[in-house]
């Protein structure tokens, strides 16, 4: 099965915080995320102060298949704000809708 990981799942595994052995199976390969989890990890406040804390974390990222937004996942989301009287769509929107389509 597979899987489109979540910015929080990354912070939280990144950072020790689950001991869920079955997303350390998941992310202990190479795994799946969208270019806004990529954006929003790597932008990540906590990152700012500490600069080696970053490098790791680029290197950890750099093991994912990143998905870029496409025109088709563009459409979508602009569907599903339309449709659904949305005031913006979530990123997490965007990461779903991501999945939809690529799988």
């Amino acid at each position: 099965m597979a899987y489109l990981i979540d910015t929080n799942i990354i912070i939280y595994y990144f950072n020790g915080l689950t001991d869920d052995e079955s997303i350390h199976a998941i992310l202990a390969d190479s795994f799946k995320i969208s270019i806004i989890t990529k954006i929003e990890f790597l932008g990540w406040g906590q990152f700012a102060t500490n600069p080696e804390s970053h490098t790791k974390a680029r290197e950890f990222i750099s093991h994912a298949t990143v998905f870029n937004l496409t025109e088709a996942i563009a459409e979508q989301a602009i569907l599903l704000r339309r449709t659904r009287h949305l005031l913006r769509v979530e990123p997490t929107s965007e990461n779903g809708l991501t999945h939809i389509l690529h799988y």
